[in-house]
């Protein structure tokens, strides 16, 4: 069985060192906001490219607290994309504000920044674009939008630790970088875990007082906040993972590679030359999706669909739900993400490619 993520393929060393790591933290006696933390976001920032790091307790809550560090809440409207992981909604509503979603590009996924001007109203006050599969938006056209007409942006970096748009590093471009460490992230934690990167002193402080009941010091409260903190023994494994996220990246970029020159029955996605995929998922399309993944399913290859269901079509999300998009629902009629991770072996990959295009209808 050929598994969608497979965990136990992590190098010994990486495991080794991440013992060692949770081992110190559980005998330092400190579990929340201590050392690890603080080398994690000094790191974290680092590698990002921006001046600060804040670690919190979910990609979720890092668009929530993002968007409410610059006071948009209820009455706001935020425009993101229809094909995106539903915790970017979910981050978007727990702010307090209304999301508006907008049609993709059918090549790639991407939110299409055409169709963001007219989705602008008066209580539009941000914008959340989606590095979707592990590439990059196209932010300079968002950034130029978003200037035009006075709004924030905060990158959605769930899927994209160490994409690149224009040399810059996703999440050191917008207002904020919102950052998913959820254990199937090209870095990933032991459990849930997310960050927030930006390079705004005052919206840095914000952000340390929000994701802790609002305390700016002890029992001393000046805002609203939620308990949304990245524990210490998580911060310590991704200190370690953060060494190796570079080689990681590599070797999906090289699987990625591979499938591109060989596959032969599907559509591959657009990769952009503006910027650096991660490919944290390889998605490609058929007419036959479905049947294809039944297929690779009986050769004992595990794939998934990432999203089948527009955000307007989902239940949850009412407002929308008339509005016609046809590319978004054409496209999540069509895509089959395929296994990419490190430690996938060549054997995989090469059977992967085979039963691949040895679909037939």
């Amino acid at each position: 069985m050929i598994l969608f993520n497979d965990f136990s393929k992590e190098p010994k060393i990486i495991k080794q060192e991440i013992q060692r790591a949770i081992k110190k933290v559980v005998g330092s006696g400190w579990f929340i906001l201590g050392k690890e933390l603080e080398a994690f976001e000094w790191g974290f920032a680092q590698y990002i490219g921006t001046r600060y790091c804040i670690g919190v307790a979910s990609g979720t809550e890092a668009i929530a607290l993002s968007l409410m560090a610059h006071n948009i809440g209820s009455g706001d409207e935020v425009i993101t994309t229809n094909i995106t992981a539903y915790p970017t909604i979910s981050g978007i509503l727990q702010s307090g504000a209304k999301p508006v979603v907008v049609d993709i590009f059918s090549e790639n996924g991407l939110i299409d920044y055409r169709k963001i001007q007219e989705k602008i109203t008066q209580n539009t006050k941000a914008i959340v674009p989606v590095h979707l599969y592990g590439q990059s938006c196209k932010l300079d056209e968002i950034i130029l939008i978003a200037a035009e007409n006075k709004l924030i942006v905060i990158e959605d970096c769930a899927q994209s630790t160490g994409a690149t748009f224009n040399n810059l590093k996703c999440g050191a471009i917008g207002a904020c970088g919102a950052f998913s460490f959820y254990p199937t992230k090209n870095l990933g934690a032991y459990g849930d875990g997310g960050a927030i990167t930006t390079n705004e002193e005052t919206v840095y402080h914000k952000l340390l007082s929000l994701r802790n009941y609002g305390q700016t010091k002890r029992y001393h409260h000046e805002s609203i906040g939620i308990n949304s903190r990245l524990d210490e023994i998580q911060a310590a494994i991704l200190n370690v993972k953060l060494q190796y996220l570079e080689h990681g990246n590599q070797e999906r970029h090289e699987i990625a590679l591979t499938y591109r020159k060989h596959l032969q029955t599907v559509e591959c996605l657009t990769e952009e030359n503006y910027g650096t995929h991660v490919n944290h998922l390889f998605v490609v399309k058929s007419q036959h999706r479905d049947k294809l993944a039944e297929h690779l399913k009986n050769k004992g290859i595990q794939t998934y669909i990432h999203y089948p269901i527009p955000v307007n079509r989902q239940k949850a999300f009412e407002w929308q739900k008339a509005e016609k998009m046809e590319n978004s629902d054409k496209f999540a009629e069509s895509i089959l993400s395929l296994p990419i991770y490190p430690g996938l072996s060549k054997q995989n990959i090469n059977q992967i490619i085979q039963n691949v295009n040895d679909f037939k209808i």
